[in-house]
């Protein structure tokens, strides 16, 4: 007999189960806290509820906050998880900045260096945001020329710079999503507009480098250029 769930519950449905089993490799009491939660949220309702005899009443209340309770705090570890699995990996920055909200156009290695020390660049209404991500004292250099490069056509814009890292003056990957977005706004939308139109005379790192002749090498991939308009 064929399911009759609707597919786009199956799909969710299926990302949840995924989704958890990431997590719990990362965090093995993932799903004994998610359940604790879960009790403990349900049984203080009931027992509210026999006390003021409305346990029915609290009971379907006790359930739905129980299920809240549960979403939320499953949320939290899930995302500290899946943080935890990429610090330190290349591109993790990145990826982070791909999932901004709308109001950001994120532009991946605008710089990079023999080392795969990299900076990725933002712009939305806070102005321009370079993110570095490698070696501390690599990637102050490859911000200091990624700034002087846009200078020349950007200089009315505030540009903030930021390294990824959990020493001293940096951001943690965690936070990065964070502090963008509590970044002072001091545009409004058609400047970001134009600030964009204006560093595509700039290109990117992707767009520049040079194509090689003929067949590409076993598992190399053509790089993505340009921004994506979040």
């Amino acid at each position: 007999m064929a399911s009759t769930a609707p597919p786009e519950n199956t799909g969710r449905l299926k990302q949840i189960a995924l989704t958890y089993k990431m997590t719990k490799r990362a965090d093995p009491k993932v799903g004994l806290v998610v359940a604790a939660v879960g009790i403990v949220i349900l049984g203080a309702l009931v027992g509210i509820g026999f006390a003021i005899g409305h346990p029915i009443y609290l009971g379907i209340l006790g359930l739905l906050l129980a299920l809240l309770g549960m979403a939320i705090v499953f949320g939290r570890r899930a995302e500290r998880a899946a943080f935890g699995q990429m610090e330190g990996q290349p591109g993790a920055a990145a990826a982070v900045l791909d999932n901004m909200k709308r109001g950001w156009t994120v532009t991946p290695a605008v710089a990079m260096n023999r080392s795969q020390d990299v900076v990725h660049r933002a712009v939305g209404k806070a102005g321009i945001v370079l993110v570095g991500e490698g070696n501390p004292n690599r990637v102050k250099g490859l911000l200091a020329a990624e700034k002087k490069k846009m200078s020349r056509i950007v200089a009315d814009v505030p540009v903030h710079d930021v390294v990824v890292g959990n020493d001293e003056g940096q951001v943690p990957l965690k936070k990065l999503r964070t502090t963008l977005v509590k970044l002072p706004r001091s545009l409004s939308g058609p400047q970001v507009t134009t600030v964009n139109d204006r560093l595509k005379a700039l290109g990117d790192l992707m767009s520049n480098m040079p194509i090689p002749k003929g067949p590409m090498p076993k598992g190399m991939r053509m790089p993505k250029g340009g921004g994506k308009a979040r």
